[in-house]
């Protein structure tokens, strides 16, 4: 499993906009990619323009090779790109340990 982190930062003001369209989008577009595990979005508490979205995949090459270079990439960028101040960092994690087990 492969965790992928997004921290994204929206112009301010957009903030209910992006609410909507980022659970929108990962519920009708990333979910449906092959290798989506889940997913979870976190909004800033001190700073509401600032989002946290991560995204379980069964690998690496699920995100990077299958869904970032397929047409879905593009629909899901056009529905939340113009709401980013900037480019979203995104990096991705391998699993340690939780607290499940």
């Amino acid at each position: 499993m492969i965790l992928e982190l997004a921290d994204i930062q929206i112009q301010p003001g957009r903030e209910a906009e992006f609410d909507a369209a980022i659970q929108r989008g990962v519920r009708e577009i990333i979910a449906h990619a092959k290798g989506f595990l889940g997913w979870q979005v976190h909004k800033g508490v001190e700073s509401p323009q600032r989002y946290v979205l991560q995204i379980r995949w069964e690998s690496l090459e699920d995100h990077m090779q299958g869904f970032r270079n397929s047409p879905d990439f593009t629909a899901w960028r056009e529905l939340v790109g113009p709401f980013f101040a900037r480019a979203p960092q995104v990096e991705h994690f391998e699993p340690l340990g939780d607290s499940a087990n």
